[in-house]
């Protein structure tokens, strides 16, 4: 990392400011009926992409180009990148969980997430639904402790529970001895999930950066463990890509987060 150390904690409450501002949006979206389209080639049907989607991500690049002009943010909507090279990253994804959010199953987030050389310093997450049975917006920074809405958070112990859960690409094939495979359709809400406790551990296959570094943010302040499998082995995650000279804005690979035990076990899925 740089010597310029930013304040972690002013770029958290910035993150959760923006959070709230895109949970704002897609709340008030709800009830009516949404313009829908689908990424990729002509036919398309896995891949949609609603006018919230492009609305909450358009304010949030108008906010951060406020505040922050110099910086630079990684979008799923829109390709530009307004200062590329630049330490701090924004990482945004404006509704995460799109093909529930558009069908109307309360499993969608927007998610924030700020890196530093690369690495993920501060993040925030809002849920449409939570270890509060109602939507809110996780964030952390490093250094800091996880909080809900503001408030810190401990997350939730079941020691009593013998099988926990934990996120998956799918849960077909796979029975480890403690845990139960889920499946909720959203990166952002399964890494929340992971560092309220909801979760003890969760795995992406190909998430881009939008996807997983507001919440890679939050599980790291929680104590989880964050791993990336790359060169054909799995190894600890501390920058995305930064520390082998990559464009961190451009990451992709294959992750794992959450629990020692459920990180381990997570790690030997063969897909």
């Amino acid at each position: 990392m740089t010597d310029d150390r930013p304040d972690y904690a002013a770029l958290e409450a910035l993150a959760a400011e923006l959070a709230h501002l895109a949970g704002a949006e897609i709340e008030a979206s709800l009830g009516r009926t949404l313009r829908v389209a689908y990424k990729g080639e002509e036919g398309q049907t896995r891949d949609p992409v609603s006018e919230v989607d492009h609305a909450v991500e358009t304010l949030i690049r108008a906010r951060l180009g406020e505040i922050h002009p110099d910086h630079d943010i990684v979008g799923e909507e829109f390709p530009e990148r307004p200062n590329a090279g630049h330490p701090i990253i924004w990482a945004v994804d404006p509704v995460d969980g799109t093909a529930n959010f558009v069908n109307g199953l309360p499993l969608f987030a927007a998610s924030v997430g700020v890196l530093h050389d690369g690495a993920p310093v501060a993040g925030a997450v809002w849920c449409s639904n939570g270890h509060a049975l109602r939507h809110g917006v996780y964030s952390a920074c490093l250094g800091g402790e996880l909080r809900f809405d503001g408030t810190p958070l401990t997350p939730v112990s079941r020691p009593q529970v013998r099988r926990a859960l934990v996120g998956m690409p799918r849960t077909d094939g796979w029975e480890p001895r403690w845990f139960d495979a889920r499946k909720t359709g959203s990166a952002a809400i399964e890494c929340a999930f992971v560092a309220a406790g909801l979760l003890a551990g969760a795995r992406f296959e190909t998430p881009n950066l939008w996807d997983v570094a507001g919440g890679a943010a939050l599980v790291r302040a929680a104590g989880g463990q964050l791993r990336e499998h790359r060169d054909g082995a799995w190894r600890d995650l501390g920058s995305f890509g930064a520390e082998d000279g990559d464009d961190a804005g451009a990451w992709r690979a294959p992750m794992v987060l959450g629990t020692p035990d459920a990180v381990a076990a997570l790690e030997g899925w063969t897909p």
